[in-house]
């Protein structure tokens, strides 16, 4: 159980981060560029929202592993996406994301509690 709520404590420090960090590395300026798509209003609402919205879902997936009659099945699902964007990010970006050592570990977290990654 213990694993379980190091996974949900991963996740929503991942939200956190991706969402202070992403508006003010990625967001901030892309939308002061004021050209191409980003010239469009509802461009600009729209990026800006499904930022947002992406930390929302981490949270969510946060509470789902937090949830003490939760599926293990569910949580397990839940962990090995984690895992295989984190280790998605690694690779993609040749370790410079600075998410994925929190994506891998929200999701190996998950996936041990679960009885997958040998301890539950």
């Amino acid at each position: 159980m213990i694993w379980y709520w190091v996974s949900a404590a991963l996740m929503t420090i991942t939200a956190a981060i991706h969402s202070k960090a992403g508006e003010e590395r990625l967001l901030k300026p892309l939308l002061a560029m004021d050209q191409g798509v980003m010239a469009n209003g509802q461009s600009r609402r729209i990026l800006r929202s499904a930022w947002h919205m992406t930390s929302i879902f981490m949270v969510s997936n946060a509470v789902v592993m937090a949830w003490p009659d939760g599926d293990p099945n569910v949580k397990a699902m839940l962990g090995g996406l984690w895992l295989a964007i984190g280790l998605f990010s690694l690779i993609r970006s040749r370790g410079r994301h600075v998410g994925w050592p929190w994506l891998s570990g929200a999701g190996i977290a998950a996936l041990i509690g679960s009885g997958l990654g040998g301890a539950a």
